[in-house]
């Protein structure tokens, strides 16, 4: 099989243009870490350096005694995340509010039992009390709207008018109040201005 690089295999779901667009998501598998609290704080730095270790250890195991069955090339796909208010009575700007699953897209082949043997050896090699909290899970979002936000995370309430503008008009209604980033910019290595975030929320159809 040829490496699978989600920027040419996944361009419907990774790489949106700036305009909403309706989107059919499957069933996909990720590693996924639960939290809250201000995303500027330590603890989320962790959870995400949890994630990315487990995923590398997946991707690297090529080059392991036991290398994985059925074993593909594949690039590490984007960081994402599920976020949600802990208080819904506080608005979304008090980030010690906020609720997020982060999570990263596993390939077809990490298998639970593949998990936790990988969850073992990088708690030995990357000792990270986010590892604890780690788990192979199955999502499926069916569908959705979806488009580029670039900028600050900040600004994204004016992308998400956008997107709510054109369900009205499409006939397409949001049926959940949590929504999905996609961070296809590392915010530690870009301005902020440069910032380029995939924003999803699951429909429905109004109209026949």
């Amino acid at each position: 099989m040829d490496k699978i690089d989600y920027k040419k295999n996944f361009k419907d779901l990774y790489l949106p243009k700036q305009n909403p667009v309706i989107v059919t998501v499957p069933t996909i598998d990720f590693i996924m870490i639960e939290g809250n609290g201000d995303p500027n704080d330590e603890a989320f730095a962790q959870a995400t350096a949890a994630i990315y270790a487990l995923s590398y250890a997946v991707r690297m195991s090529y080059k392991s005694k036991d290398v994985p069955k059925s074993y593909y090339h594949y690039t590490v796909f984007p960081l994402e995340g599920i976020w949600d208010l802990v208080d819904k009575t506080l608005p979304p700007t008090v980030k010690s509010n906020l609720k997020y699953q982060l999570m990263i897209r596993q390939p077809d082949f990490l298998t639970a039992d593949l998990f936790d043997r990988f969850l073992s050896e990088t708690k030995k090699k990357k000792p990270n009390p986010f590892l604890d909290k780690a788990r192979f899970v199955s999502i499926n979002e069916g569908l959705c709207c979806q488009m580029l936000h670039k900028g600050s995370y900040d600004d994204e309430p004016a992308s998400f008018e956008i997107m709510s503008n054109f369900c009205e008009e499409s006939g397409y209604k949001r049926i959940s109040n949590t929504h999905r980033e996609i961070y296809l910019s590392d915010p530690r290595k870009i301005e902020i201005d440069k910032r380029r975030t995939v924003l999803r929320y699951q429909v429905m159809a109004t109209k026949k």
